[in-house]
C-alpha cells in the first residue's frame, strides 16, 4: 500500500518558462507561472482528491492531512 502522507511534488520546468508540480501517485500535473504557483496548485489538489477518496471510503481518515515534499 502507497503512503500517501508522506507525497513527493517532482518538479520540472517547460522551455516557455512555466513549472510543471507532478505528483504521480494521485495523478496529478499541474503548470504554475512560477515553482511556488505550481507547488501550491499542486498541494491543494492532492488534498482535494484524498478529501473524495476519504468521503468514498476509499482511504482512511488519516491520509486526509498529507505532508508533502518537494523532490531535489
Amino acid at each position: 500500500m502507497l503512503d500517501l502522507m508522506q507525497l513527493t511534488i517532482e518538479l520540472d520546468r517547460e522551455v516557455d518558462g512555466r513549472w510543471i508540480a507532478d505528483i504521480e501517485v494521485l495523478n496529478i500535473l499541474l503548470y504554475g507561472d512560477s515553482m511556488d504557483e505550481a507547488i501550491l496548485k499542486a498541494e491543494q489538489a492532492a488534498r482535494e482528491i484524498i478529501a473524495d477518496r476519504i468521503a468514498h471510503g476509499e482511504l482512511p481518515a488519516e491520509a486526509g492531512n498529507p505532508e508533502f515534499a518537494v523532490a531535489a
